[in-house]
């Protein structure tokens, strides 16, 4: 991206942007003040708005790293009920590798108890060949705010 590790950083690690950006993002909820400050937590829906993962913010290291995660009932109902054992951590990671380049990756690990797998469903929402149209969709979003 041409655009600074900084405003891509700012502009990522803002939950607000999220629905706007990643496919399996529809609801975001409970931030409290931005920027996000470890420790800080906030709301995710997926697809229907009705399963949502409460992150948590991990590390935050402005513009090198975010992580955030997720434990306990993942994609739960509003009430907090339901959902699935296990936990997420997404990694963002921002480097300069040459001038007016700046490299975003994103990295996201799903554990899970043996026991209590998680349905396929999910896997179509995080499923890794929905990068380029994350990335795409944060490029025509950092366009449009020029």
């Amino acid at each position: 991206m041409r655009q600074s590790p900084e405003t891509i950083y700012d502009f990522v690690t803002n939950p607000a942007n999220w629905t706007k950006t990643y496919p399996g993002s529809n609801y975001v909820g409970k931030l409290d003040a931005l920027p996000l400050t470890v420790g800080d937590t906030w709301e995710e829906g997926g697809p229907d708005s009705d399963r949502i993962f409460t992150w948590h913010l991990a590390i935050a290291e402005r513009p090198k790293l975010w992580v955030f995660t997720s434990v306990g009932r993942l994609g739960h109902d509003r009430a907090g009920n339901g959902g699935m054992d296990g936990r997420i951590t997404v990694e963002y990671r921002f480097s300069r590798p040459g001038e007016d380049v700046t490299l975003f990756t994103r990295t996201m690990t799903i554990e899970a108890p043996k026991d209590a797998p998680m349905p396929d469903e999910f896997f179509r929402i995080v499923n890794p060949a929905n990068i380029d149209r994350y990335h795409a969709a944060i490029a025509r979003e950092l366009s449009r705010s020029r």
